[in-house]
């Protein structure tokens, strides 16, 4: 049932053909993991002829649904719209699968047969390829998932030797018993984005992961929106004050409003 769940077509936001005007001009390239077809990612942004001395933020985003490359449009939306300067966004894209009950993110406690590498180390050696060619600031690399791509994120920040500094999780299950020890968490940062009118992943799981990463160590911060399970309201508003709270020991004020045109519907 949950897997099923994170298939959810609800997700799914794509643009209509020509609607790419907007992003147009952020560069990206299309790059492929010592040259394997199934660990592939965009690397998203522009870098600054005289970086700051502390480096750039990386942020890695896994999405949800499918987690194919469809959502390109969507993600340099996010990079155009709400992150501040100096950053890089590594956006990875899902190994695709012809089984309704894939696991889309597998992890080392939740594997699927589509692959035989973890999402995990899908991210550990991005982030070591993008940290090989440019100057990155270990501090700010944060992941942002939504709905399939959460559980791998919050598996990701729990891992040992991890990368990942903070969290940005929206609208997604939290499962422990599919996560390594919860213990890991002390000293991590995150921000969760939960809709209480979601029907698709409840709300619970947002107020659980709050209650539980906390009593063990983690700073977490949960933000509502209204519209239920998918991104409604100031989409990246809501998104830049997450990256803001993870940077920072406190967060801006977070909105919640008619979202800005974008270009985005979901099916």
């Amino acid at each position: 049932m949950i897997r099923h769940v994170f298939l959810i077509a609800l997700l799914c936001f794509v643009t209509a053909a020509g609607a790419q005007d907007d992003v147009a001009h952020v560069p990206a390239e299309d790059l492929k993991l010592g040259g394997n077809e199934k660990q592939r990612y965009f690397l998203i942004g522009q870098v600054p002829k005289n970086p700051p001395k502390e480096g750039l933020g990386l942020l890695i985003i896994l999405p949800g649904g499918d987690g194919s490359a469809e959502f390109h449009p969507f993600v340099k939306r996010i990079y155009a719209n709400a992150l501040p300067e100096n950053y890089l966004v590594a956006q990875l894209v899902a190994v695709p699968s012809k089984n309704p009950n894939q696991v889309v993110w597998p992890t080392a406690k939740w594997p699927d047969a589509k692959q035989t590498f973890t999402t995990e180390d899908f991210i550990w050696a991005v982030a070591a390829e993008v940290k090989a060619k440019h100057p990155i600031d270990e501090q700010r690399v944060f992941t942002l998932s939504w709905s399939s791509g959460g559980p791998a994120a919050y598996a990701a920040s729990l891992a040992t030797d991890t990368p990942v500094k903070g969290s940005l999780v929206a609208m997604s299950v939290f499962l422990p018993a599919k996560l390594p020890p919860l213990t890991a968490a002390k000293g991590q940062r995150y921000f969760l984005l939960q809709s209480p009118d979601d029907q698709v992943t409840k709300y619970f799981f947002a107020k659980t992961a709050k209650a539980q990463l906390t009593k063990h160590g983690a700073q977490v911060e949960l933000l509502d929106y209204p519209g239920g399970h998918g991104w409604h309201g100031d989409v990246f508003g809501n998104i830049r004050a997450g990256i803001g709270w993870l940077e920072a020991e406190r967060a801006p004020e977070p909105t919640t409003g008619p979202a800005p045109a974008s270009g985005l519907k979901a099916h």
